[in-house]
C-alpha cells in the first residue's frame, strides 16, 4: 500500500503527495486526490494536512486514505500535523524590530512544543551605529534560540535558512511586511506566493488564503501556507503555564521559596533574583509581566 503526506485538505478531499522508499516526499510527482475512509469519522477523528498516511488507489485514478501514522505534533491553529519548526520572521527595519511581538510568538511556540528559528530580515538596512542585529542575536542566542540574519538584496543567510528547512514541515510566523513570501520565493523559484500568504499573525489583517496547504520545497521540506489568524491571544494558555514558556526561567523557578510563585513580588523568588543579577534580560522579564497581566485581565473578563 503506497504512503504519502497530505499536502492539502479541501471540500472533503485530501491531496496526498507520494513519498519515496526513503520516506522523502516526491515533490516531482503530483498529489493524489483521496477521500477518507468512514472509519475515521466513527473514531471521532479526521486526517489533517501534514499527516503521514497509507492510501489505496481506486479505479478512477483517485484514492482512499486508509491509515494515519502516529502524529509527532498537532496544531489547532492552523490545523496542521507533524510541524516541527516554527520560523519567526522579523525585520531589522521597515517595519522596526518588535521584541514584544517576538516574545509573544515564542510563548505560543514553547507551549506548542515546537522548535523555534528566529530569522531577521533586511540585514542591509541595519544601522551600524545601533547594530540591532547583533543586539537581538546576542539576547536570544543567550536564551537558547537559533537566530539567522538574512538579506534578500545580498542573499546573505539564504543557504543557511534553506538547510534548516530541509526534510521537515515548517510554519512561518511574524510581522506583516517583513518579506516572508518574498524570502520563500527566492529560496524556491517558481512558488510565486502572494504577499502575506505565509503567515501566522497576531495582528488583525485580511487573509489571502482560505485553506491550509503544504508547499513542497526541493530539499524534502514543506512550508505550511496558512490563512493566518485575525487574533491569537493567551486564552489557551494557563496563567501558571506562562513562566514555563520563558525557557530561561526554568533553571531558577525550582529554587523559588514558594510553590506556585508568579515571579513578580514573592519573597525568596529566585527568578527575580536572577533578573537582578543580569542572568535574565530586563526586556524579556518585562514582557513576561505584561503578558501575565494581560492573561489575568482576559480570564476575569471571560
Amino acid at each position: 500500500m503506497p504512503e504519502g503526506i497530505i499536502v492539502k485538505a479541501l471540500s472533503g478531499y485530501y491531496y496526498v503527495m507520494p513519498v519515496e522508499d526513503n520516506g522523502v516526499p516526491s515533490v516531482e510527482g503530483s498529489a493524489v486526490q483521496c477521500r477518507a475512509r468512514g472509519i475515521f469519522r466513527k473514531r471521532g477523528t479526521s486526517p489533517l494536512v501534514g499527516d503521514r498516511v497509507s492510501y489505496m488507489l481506486t479505479e478512477n485514478g483517485e484514492g482512499t486514505v486508509d491509515e494515519i501514522r502516529k502524529r509527532e505534533t498537532e496544531l489547532i491553529r492552523p490545523p496542521v500535523a507533524n510541524v516541527s519548526l516554527a520560523v519567526l520572521v522579523f525585520s531589522v527595519k521597515e517595519p522596526d524590530m518588535n521584541l514584544n511581538l517576538l516574545d509573544k510568538f515564542l510563548v505560543h511556540i514553547e507551549q506548542a512544543g515546537l522548535d523555534a528559528l528566529i530569522v531577521l530580515t533586511k540585514l542591509d538596512l541595519d544601522d551600524p551605529a545601533k547594530d540591532t542585529v547583533a543586539e537581538v542575536k546576542a539576547l536570544y542566542e543567550q536564551v537558547g534560540y537559533e537566530v539567522i540574519s538574512t538579506s534578500s538584496r545580498t542573499g546573505e543567510g539564504s543557504e543557511l535558512l534553506r538547510d534548516r528547512l530541509a526534510g521537515k514541515i515548517s510554519v512561518f510566523s511574524g510581522q506583516s511586511g517583513v518579506g516572508k513570501s518574498s524570502m520563500l520565493n527566492a529560496l524556491m523559484p517558481g512558488l510565486t506566493l502572494e504577499t502575506n500568504a505565509i503567515s501566522m499573525r497576531l495582528g488583525r489583517g485580511k487573509h489571502t488564503t482560505r485553506h491550509v496547504e503544504l508547499i513542497p520545497l526541493d530539499n524534502g521540506g514543506f512550508v505550511a501556507d496558512t490563512p493566518g489568524f485575525s487574533q491569537l491571544d493567551f486564552l489557551e494558555i494557563g496563567v501558571e503555564e506562562l513562566s514555563t514558556c520563558f525557557r530561561e526561567f526554568t533553571q531558577f523557578a525550582d529554587q523559588c521559596k514558594f510553590r506556585g510563585c508568579t515571579h513578580t513580588h514573592e519573597p525568596g523568588c529566585r527568578v527575580l533574583a536572577a533578573k537582578e543579577e543580569g542572568l535574565i534580560s530586563e526586556s524579556r522579564y518585562q514582557h513576561y509581566v505584561l503578558f501575565l497581566t494581560e492573561m489575568k485581565d482576559k480570564k476575569r473578563r471571560y
